[in-house]
């Protein structure tokens, strides 16, 4: 009969041989979304969740040493900022917001790069935010669990035999 321990290990092993896969499927979806679905947002989401998995099979205490709260704030803006760089090259080379065709290059070439900034910002934001979101939520439930123990433990709430 296998152990709890034994699932650990399982887990921890099996989780690194497959994150780095999952990371790589997503900057799969990332580059090949205006090819079909795909794209900025599903890459997002997948490499997040390469990131909970991550936290999931080694903790919590080990996921903030990969991924510390600082690093999730910056990044979420850092993706903003990406789109929104995008945007202000295209005001800069004389267009509107986000009109590529504007940047001193090929029609095409111009396109494609423009619209892969864009999803480069947009990745990077949302997987930046899911994590935050996972870390906040489990940091919740923990302290909901926690005051309910202490609650429990209370002399009033201890039964006298």
């Amino acid at each position: 009969m296998a152990r709890k321990e034994d699932h650990i290990i399982s887990l921890g092993v099996i989780s690194k041989i497959l994150i780095p896969f999952i990371q790589l499927y997503s900057y799969y979806v990332l580059a090949h979304g205006d090819l079909g679905p795909g794209g900025g947002f599903q890459g997002g989401v997948i490499l997040g969740s390469s990131i909970i998995l991550y936290v999931l099979a080694f903790g919590e205490e080990e996921g903030r040493k990969l991924v510390s709260q600082k690093f999730n704030d910056i990044f979420s803006s850092v993706g903003v900022l990406v789109y929104a760089g995008v945007g202000i090259l295209c005001l800069i080379a004389g267009g509107a917001y986000l009109e590529y065709s504007k940047f001193p290059l090929d029609h095409h070439l111009a396109h494609h790069l423009g619209m892969y900034g864009v999803e480069i910002g947009v990745q990077i934001t949302v997987s930046a935010v899911m994590t935050t979101l996972f870390f906040e939520t489990a940091r919740k439930d923990d302290e909901t669990f926690e005051s309910k123990k202490k609650k429990k433990m209370e002399p009033s709430n201890l039964k006298s035999s």
